[in-house]
C-alpha cells in the first residue's frame, strides 16, 4: 500500500511472535476465537522516578493494522515452517481487522494504568496485534517521555533530533517522529521529513572539515555552497580560531556555530563574548555532544541557541522502554455474556473491566488526578476532560491520527496536555507521579 507521500507500507503481520499465532490456533480449535473481547495496553508504573509519560505511536500503530494482512509469500512460510496448521492458514488468508480502536491521542501525558490503547474486537483479531502494538509503542513511548524531558529543560530553546546514528534505521524513524510530537522542533532524519513531513536540519560533520587542506578551504566551501546564513562546525582544531576564521569569511550575517565537545557552559560563554566582540550579535550558538535533560538544564544559563540531541533521546534517556503491557481485561464467556476478566499473580496485577478515563481539573484548570472508571464513563464535574479517542470503527480508520495531520495533532496534544499538568513535572528530580491514578468502581 502506498500513501500520498508515495511510501510503500510493507506489511506488518509477521511483525510479530510465533506464540501470538499458537494461541490463535487453538483458540480456533476450541471456538473461543470469534469471541468479542477487550484488551488494554497500559503501563502498571512508570520509569522509576518519572512524573509523567507521553503518548507516541498511535499513529504508527493504526497505519500497522491498516495493513495487518497476510501475504501469499507469508501464509507460506507459516505452512511450510509448521508455525500453524492448515486450517490457521487459511483463516490468515483472509485475514483483516474488523474491531474499534480507542486510546489517548498521541502526545498526551499518561500515568501509571492509563489505558493508552484499547482494542475491542474478537480475540483472534485482537490477540495476533499485540506484538505489533506492544513494539510501537513501548518503543515510541519511552523516546516521547525522554523528549518531553529534554524540551522542557530546554525552557522554549529549539532542540533537534540528531540520533539517527545511534539506532536501528526504522526506529530512527520513529525516535524523530516520536520527539517532534514531545516538543523538538526539527530532525536530521530525512525518512522521517519524507514520510511524516517533519522538518529536517543539517549542515556538516567533522569529516568535512578534515577532508579539505585546512579548516580555512572547509569553511569557504560550505559558506560558497550554502550562503553565510549556514552553521560552522568550529571546534575541529581550536575554537578560537575557528570562530575567528569564520567571523572573517562570513561577517556578521554568519548564521551559525556548532560547538560539539569540552566544557559546554563554559565554552559557549567565551564563545557568546568572542562573537560579540567581533560584532556577530546574531550568529547563534549550537551545542551537541552526549547531551541529555540534565546537561540541557545545566546549560539554561549558558548562551545557547539551541541543542542537538542524539544517543540519549534515541535510546529513552536511561528508560528504553515505557513498560507497557496488553492484557485481556474483558470477554465473552460461553453464555455470550460479557465479563471482566484480569491477570492475579503477585506484583503483575491488572484491573479487570473495559476502562473509561477522563482527566480532573481543579477551577484553575489544572489536573489534579487520573480518573479511571472501571467498566462505566466516570462522571464529569463540570470541568473535567475524556482522554479516550476512537480511531478506528469495524475495521475503519478515521481521517486525521496518521501521516503528516497526525503529527501535527499531536504536536498540539502534547503542548496542551503539558500546559494542565501541575508544575511539578517540569522537576527533573525523582518523585511520585505529578498526578494519581484513582479507579472509579461502577455504582
Amino acid at each position: 500500500m502506498t500513501d500520498a507521500a508515495g511510501w510503500n507500507h510493507p506489511s506488518t503481520s509477521l511483525y510479530t511472535d510465533h506464540y501470538e499465532l499458537t494461541m490463535l490456533q487453538a483458540a480456533l480449535h476450541s471456538g473461543a476465537a470469534h469471541r468479542r473481547s477487550v484488551f488494554e495496553a497500559f503501563a502498571r508504573r512508570l520509569p522509576e522516578g518519572r512524573r509523567y509519560g507521553i503518548v507516541a505511536g498511535t499513529g504508527r500503530i493504526l497505519e500497522g493494522i491498516r495493513n495487518f494482512t497476510f501475504r501469499d509469500e507469508q501464509l507460506d512460510f507459516l505452512a511450510r515452517t509448521k508455525v500453524v496448521n492448515q486450517a490457521t492458514v487459511d483463516y490468515l488468508a483472509n485475514f483483516r481487522f474488523t474491531g474499534d480502536v480507542y486510546g489517548y491521542a498521541e502526545g498526551e501525558a499518561y500515568f501509571p494504568y492509563s489505558p493508552v490503547l484499547i482494542v475491542e474486537s474478537s480475540f483472534a483479531e485482537a490477540c495476533i496485534l499485540e506484538t505489533f502494538i506492544l513494539s510501537a509503542l513501548n518503543h515510541d513511548c519511552a523516546i516521547a517521555s525522554a523528549a518531553s524531558r529534554m524540551s522542557g529543560a530546554a525552557g522554549g530553546r529549539p532542540c533537534i533530533e540528531m540520533g539517527s546514528r545511534r539506532t536501528h534505521e526504522e526506529s530512527a524513524v520513529a525516535a524523530a517522529r516520536a520527539a517532534i510530537i514531545a516538543g523538538f522542533d526539527s530532525t536530521s532524519n530525512l525518512e522521517a521529513g519524507f514520510r511524516y513531513g517533519l522538518t529536517t536540519v543539517g549542515t556538516a560533520a567533522h569529516s568535512f572539515t578534515l577532508l579539505h587542506d585546512g579548516e580555512r578551504e572547509a569553511f569557504e566551501a560550505q559558506l560558497a555552497s550554502m550562503g553565510a546564513g549556514t552553521t560552522l562546525l568550529v571546534d575541529t582544531y581550536d575554537v578560537e580560531t575557528a570562530v575567528r576564521t569564520a567571523v572573517e569569511l562570513a561577517g556578521p550575517a554568519l548564521g551559525g556555530v556548532r560547538l560539539d565537545s569540552g566544557d559546554l557552559v563554559t565554552q559557549a560563554q567565551w564563545v557568546r563574548k568572542l562573537l560579540d566582540d567581533l560584532g556577530n550579535h546574531t550568529t547563534r550558538i549550537t551545542v551537541t555532544s552526549d547531551l541529555d535533560e540534565y546537561a540541557i538544564a545545566a546549560l539554561a544559563s549558558a548562551p545557547v541557541d539551541s541543542y542537538g540531541v542524539g544517543t540519549e533521546l534515541v535510546t529513552g534517556s536511561g528508560a528504553p522502554t515505557a513498560s507497557m503491557v496488553y492484557k485481556l481485561v474483558s470477554r465473552e464467556n460461553s453464555q455470550g455474556v460479557q465479563e471482566p476478566v484480569a491477570k492475579k499473580a503477585k506484583d503483575k496485577v491488572s484491573v479487570g473491566g473495559r476502562k473509561y478515563a477522563l482527566r480532573r481539573l481543579d477551577d484553575e484548570g489544572t489536573a489534579t488526578a487520573e480518573i479511571l472508571g472501571v467498566g462505566h464513563r466516570p462522571a464529569d464535574d463540570g470541568n473535567d476532560r475524556p482522554l479516550l479517542q476512537q480511531f478506528m470503527k469495524n475495521g475503519e480508520l478515521f481521517d486525521g491520527w496518521t501521516g503528516p495531520e497526525g503529527v501535527r495533532r499531536g504536536i498540539e496534544r502534547h503542548a496542551a496536555s503539558m500546559a494542565e499538568l501541575p508544575g511539578t513535572v517540569y522537576r527533573l528530580q525523582r518523585g511520585e507521579p505529578a498526578i494519581p491514578t484513582v479507579f472509579e468502581e461502577q455504582p
